[in-house]
């Protein structure tokens, strides 16, 4: 398992997906400074409490835009109501079209390009 710091990074990334959109494990992982570790954001997930309502988990669904299997018992459907509440819609096959409703973060500025 990685540190908990890991964790935190992987939280800060989901809190920046806004409503409306969703992003991949993998993008998010990436996004987080780990890339190649999309399972990684899959148990990060997995671990937050029912307490942690500021983490939008919801919003982070797997490469073909298809909410994967969780171990808790609805949270599929769960995050289906909760993504389609926020405007995300699915298809017949359950899929959410990711050219629509996927996010593409504004790449952040250094501090170095700030100051100047």
């Amino acid at each position: 398992m990685k540190a908990p710091s890991s964790y935190a990074r992987i939280y800060a990334t989901v809190r920046r997906i806004p409503k409306g959109r969703v992003a991949s494990y993998g993008q998010v992982a990436a996004l987080a400074g780990l890339p190649q570790q999309a399972r990684q954001v899959g148990y990060a997930l997995a671990a937050l409490r029912r307490s942690d309502r500021g983490v939008p988990w919801q919003r982070v669904v797997n490469a073909r835009g298809e909410i994967s299997a969780r171990a808790e018992p609805g949270a599929e459907g769960l995050q289906r109501l909760l993504l389609e509440r926020e405007g995300v819609r699915f298809d017949a096959a359950g899929r959410i079209d990711l050219a629509r409703h996927g996010w593409r973060p504004r790449a952040r500025r250094s501090k170095s390009k700030r100051s100047k």
